[in-house]
């Protein structure tokens, strides 16, 4: 294992975020902040408690579920993507480092960067609603876990874009109506029964509630079924990237 080749790229990832600080950190929590305010703060103090918690703190995980997604994928399509672009991919690839770790550098800053900024909205959310995490372990695993999944995800999104607007497609269609139609702001019992049997097909529904239940004990989705979930995306994602960068697809002509 090449770790100086890691340490390479891992560095090179994490000191873009620093050069696109606003972009990377200031951006998601002041989007963030808005929920609190808007849902939390006004519509919050008009709905009563679900789950024998306030609304403001209910959303708290949805909305981290939201930023870490569309970090996650985000940070990592353009992190693989960009070079392919510049045509600096061909450096990478020539250098004497494996897929794996090519891999293992450019998801490991995704996730890192996804990490912090979703430690930087729960600190955000202490300051809007109370905030009690019953089981901070669980929640913690779940962070890195969700990080890893769908940072690996991106890459994989990366790698076949061929253009930005194939870039953002994913992102802005599919993945963000997902969240939102996945129980982020509200529970699935709110719903009239047929629409509730259509949510349970979203798979983000299993990863809000995942984190959901490791901040209050309560969750439409058993725990195990969510931790399940996220386990099994992630091995069709480690798959997916493993057999798209053993075949070149996005990287050679």
């Amino acid at each position: 294992m090449n770790f100086y080749a890691i340490r390479a790229i891992y560095f090179h990832e994490m000191d873009r975020m620093r050069r696109t600080l606003f972009q990377s950190v200031l951006s998601p929590v002041l989007s963030t902040s808005l929920y609190f305010i808007v849902f939390g703060s006004v519509i919050g103090g008009m709905i009563p408690q679900i789950e024998g918690v306030s609304y403001g703190s209910f959303i708290v995980p949805g909305l981290l579920m939201l930023t870490l997604l569309t970090q996650s994928i985000s940070n990592s399509s353009f992190g693989i993507f960009f070079p392919k672009f510049t045509g600096s991919i061909y450096e990478v690839l020539a250098a004497p480092i494996s897929s794996l770790e090519i891999i293992i550098g450019f998801v490991g800053a995704s996730a890192t960067k996804s990490l912090i900024v979703g430690v930087i909205i729960l600190i955000t959310a202490t300051f809007f609603v109370e905030l009690q995490i019953q089981y901070p372990l669980l929640m913690l695993f779940l962070l890195v876990l969700t990080c890893l999944t769908f940072s690996l995800f991106g890459f994989l999104i990366g790698l076949l874009s061929e253009n930005f607007e194939q870039l953002q497609v994913v992102p802005l269609i599919i993945v963000t109506p997902l969240v939102f139609l996945g129980g982020s702001l509200y529970t699935v019992e709110m719903l009239p029964e047929f629409w509730q049997n259509v949510t349970y097909f979203n798979p983000v529904l299993y990863l809000v509630n995942g984190m959901r239940w490791s901040f209050y004990g309560a969750s439409d989705i058993n725990i195990w079924v969510s931790v399940i979930s996220l386990v099994a995306f992630l091995s069709i994602c480690v798959a997916g990237v493993a057999i798209a960068i053993t075949k070149g697809y996005g990287t050679k002509e």
